[in-house]
């Protein structure tokens, strides 16, 4: 599992660190782990020796890691130059062990006096961003968000030190001109902005370097990624003894007359993620059992459907009376329950915050603004605080979708999720329905809520990538996917 710690908190485990081993050594673990990944980069570019590397370096910690790894580029025959961007302020004795190493240290406003640094720009193989650190606050200041362009304008990769320069390392937000770095080579753990958007699709591939924090971390993460073996380990296999009932039935009620494919699509995706069972109520059940013959129908209300393990409401569901009472009746259930898009819409705040069993709610951005009152660009800025705040406020498991999904859940101390699979051609009509009925089987097949939202948002990204293949995608292509996904995980 992959996991990511607040600002505070790898601070709090590098003070306890450093005051266990020599002065400077922490820095020069860093700097050592920063410059192997950057002659990585460097050989699939060509080589390091007679390679330009120009590195942008602030007055901190990070631009000392950037000048020591420097250094140590230099000495293998790379044409080294740190630009300051504030002049004569950076990291003393990184600074002179670039100096000793044959390397060039000069501020952005220099005169030809201190070396044609700007003449670099015509030909530089590789931009090391050491501006700021993951206690920098709010976008780049305009002097580094040119010093950025200007190198960055002739296509080298960029490699940026601990986190791009300008994202906020807590939250994933991003509050201004920012570094979209081509690598991000970050130290002792990953923080959360390196892993939720906007600021992940400005930190490229990832790199961690083990510097040695590993024991002074605490047991519980602030964010946490299922990885391969984590969501195998979740997922339900029936036993030698397992009928259909045992491995779960789910109820759906979806889809209505101007929308009949959001209930089509459901009970996909809940076939398709190892329901036993399904039973359908709505006015879509002929476009069902014609896509789906197995489904068992029936004409409403769901209570009066049979016994199911667990609910999704909400797909393509409308708006009139009947939604509205539809959308009562199942969250008046004593069974987890799952509810999506106009779900969402039709539901009592107060009467999902009664509830005793569970329940999950699966908004995208737009949706979650409207159960917070707030603009949707105010949610997409800030997914983390968002979905944190929507779990409290409905004491519910939230699923935020998105280009990266969170899930979150109001107990206390217990890590956000985010899904690391997906890609961008999953923004596609009708795929949230399928998420919802894959969710649902999950959930009916016993999983905990945050589990079930976990494993279902890493099955249907993994499946999306399946059947795109870097190309578009239907939501139907999707459900038909998750075996495929299912099988890879598997293995």
């Amino acid at each position: 599992m992959r996991t990511a710690y607040s600002v505070s908190t790898v601070r709090a485990a590098e003070q306890a660190l450093m005051a266990r081993l020599p002065e400077g050594a922490l820095m020069q673990r860093a700097a050592a782990g920063l410059a192997a990944a950057c002659t990585d980069v460097l050989r699939r570019g060509g080589r390091v020796y007679g390679s330009r590397v120009v590195v942008l370096v602030g007055s901190g910690d990070n631009g000392g890691d950037a000048l020591y790894a420097g250094a140590r580029l230099a000495r293998r025959g790379a044409g080294v130059l740190a630009v300051r961007v504030s002049p004569g302020r950076a990291h003393a004795g990184g600074s002179a062990a670039l100096r000793a190493a044959g390397g060039r240290v000069v501020d952005d406003d220099a005169g030809p006096a201190e070396g044609r640094h700007r003449d670099w720009g015509r030909r530089v193989d590789l931009v090391v961003d050491g501006i700021t650190g993951i206690g920098g606050r709010g976008g780049l200041r305009p002097a580094a968000a040119a010093l950025v362009e200007r190198y960055a304008a002739h296509g080298a990769p960029v490699v940026a030190v601990d986190l791009p320069s300008g994202v906020e390392a807590d939250t994933g937000e991003v509050r201004g001109d920012a570094v979209r770095a081509d690598a991000t080579v970050t130290f002792g753990a990953y923080k959360p902005g390196l892993l939720i958007d906007p600021a992940a699709e400005r930190a490229g591939a990832l790199h961690l370097v083990d510097i040695g924090l590993g024991a002074e971390l605490p047991d519980v993460p602030d964010l946490e990624a299922l990885q391969y073996a984590d969501v195998a380990a979740l997922l339900p296999v029936p036993g030698a003894g397992s009928d259909k009932y045992r491995r779960g039935v789910l109820g759906i009620v979806a889809g209505s007359a101007r929308y009949p494919g959001a209930a089509v699509l459901a009970v996909s995706g809940a076939l398709r993620g190892g329901a036993g069972a399904v039973r359908y109520v709505g006015p879509g059940a002929d476009a069902v059992i014609a896509r789906h013959p197995e489904t068992l129908v029936h004409a409403g209300p769901p209570s009066k459907a049979g016994r199911v393990q667990a609910w999704v409401v909400g797909p393509g569901l409308g708006d009139g009376t009947d939604a509205v009472e539809a959308v009562c009746d199942v969250l008046s259930a004593d069974v987890p329950v799952l509810v999506d898009a106009d779900g969402l819409r039709l539901l009592d705040a107060a009467v999902v915050r009664a509830r005793t069993a569970p329940t999950v709610l699966t908004p995208h951005a737009g949706e979650a603004a409207a159960l917070l009152g707030v603009p949707r660009e105010e949610v997409e800025a800030g997914r983390l605080d968002a979905v944190r705040e929507l779990a409290s406020r409905f004491r519910a498991t939230v699923l935020l979708k998105g280009s990266t999904t969170l899930v979150a859940t109001h107990g206390p101390r217990t890590p956000v999720r985010v899904n690391p699979t997906g890609t961008s051609w999953l923004a596609t009509a009708g795929s949230g329905d399928v998420l919802s009925g894959l969710t649902g089987s999950l959930l009916a097949a016993g999983l905990a809520p945050r589990d079930a939202a976990s494993v279902g948002a890493h099955l249907h990204g993994l499946a999306a990538r399946h059947a795109s293949d870097g190309s578009p995608v239907a939501a139907q292509d999707v459900a038909e996917a998750i075996r495929a996904a299912w099988r890879d995980v598997r293995a």
